[in-house]
């Protein structure tokens, strides 16, 4: 799978929702109303991005969650990302 280009990644911002290229991630910080409802949050994409065979990396800090995709074997951003961000803010909802 072929690393998107800067251009191919800004074109699909617009998008996602709240998600931003970091230092060739994408990444979105959520804040949630209670700590376990950012815990169970975690627990709803961790259990898609298993079956996708395709897992963010995730901080949990108190009541906020910041999700990151990239795709380490090829080095960057991949279609597969963009689509990762888009099953997060879906589960999120």
């Amino acid at each position: 799978m072929a690393v998107l280009t800067d251009e191919q990644v800004d074109a699909a911002l617009p998008e996602l929702d709240d998600w931003e290229r970091v230092d060739g991630t994408l990444r979105k910080a959520v804040r949630f109303p209670a700590f376990l409802d950012g815990i169970d949050a975690v627990r709803r994409v961790g259990e898609h991005a298993e079956s996708k065979d395709h897992h963010p990396d995730i901080d949990i800090r108190w009541r906020t969650v910041t999700f990151v995709l990239v795709t380490h074997s090829e080095g960057g951003i991949t279609e597969k990302d963009i689509q990762m961000a888009r099953d997060i803010d879906e589960i999120l909802g």
